[in-house]
């Protein structure tokens, strides 16, 4: 018998490596547009192209894929907003008109849909998902430790009033970006969250005494 048939066939090639970082950008991505509850693992399965035993095994379930994309923008986001809260160099002014003209532009950016990933995805969700909300409002707190922590370092400086509550203009600095998030998803331009945080700005001389 020939052995031409031997010869001629073609190697089906190695499978796949599944890709976790490609995987959990696209699931991002998927949750940010839909929201938890709405994004079902079918859709994952089909929105990173990954196979559903090999999502299993690597997140357990929904809520443990949910977990590791919030910890991965996090990580991207966190970083970028601490680079301009961090800046001894800057005044209380400067580097808070910073880091709202960053949240701004992060917020329209056009690579990303638009507003802030945990704020679209927690304000749609069900009574059901009482861990995931947890969870988001956990890691919310940390955001606004942050901005306490850098008001508090301003207020030691002597920038802002020892008499001012600084937990207070905190709390009223993170509803901003709230706000700011919600605008963005109703198609608020970069310009106009500029605006408001322009007002911001110039509210910021009188929230200081508070």
């Amino acid at each position: 018998m020939s052995t031409d048939t031997c010869d001629t066939k073609k190697s089906r090639g190695r499978p796949k490596v599944f890709d976790k970082e490609s995987a959990l950008d696209k699931a991002m991505v998927l949750f940010w547009q839909h929201g938890y509850e709405a994004t079902s693992m079918a859709h994952l399965v089909e929105a990173t192209g990954a196979k559903a035993p090999t999502l299993y095994a690597e997140f357990t379930n929904k809520e443990g894929l949910f977990k590791a994309v919030l910890d991965r923008y996090l990580a991207r986001v966190t970083k970028l907003r601490e680079t301009c809260l961090r800046c001894d160099n800057r005044t209380l002014e400067e580097a808070l008109e910073d880091y709202l003209y960053l949240v701004a532009k992060l917020f329209t950016d056009k690579e990303t849909p638009t507003g802030c990933f945990m704020i679209c995805t927690s304000s749609v969700l069900a009574v059901s998902s009482h861990d995931i909300s947890e969870m988001i409002k956990a890691r919310q707190s940390l955001l606004e430790a942050t901005l306490l922590k850098f008001l508090e370092q301003h207020q030691q400086k002597g920038e802002i009033p020892a008499t001012t509550c600084v937990r207070n203009l905190a709390k009223y600095l993170c509803c901003i970006v709230q706000g700011m998030s919600v605008s963005a998803r109703e198609d608020a331009s970069h310009e106009e969250l500029k605006q408001i945080v322009n007002t911001t700005m110039r509210l910021l001389p009188e929230l200081k005494k508070i």
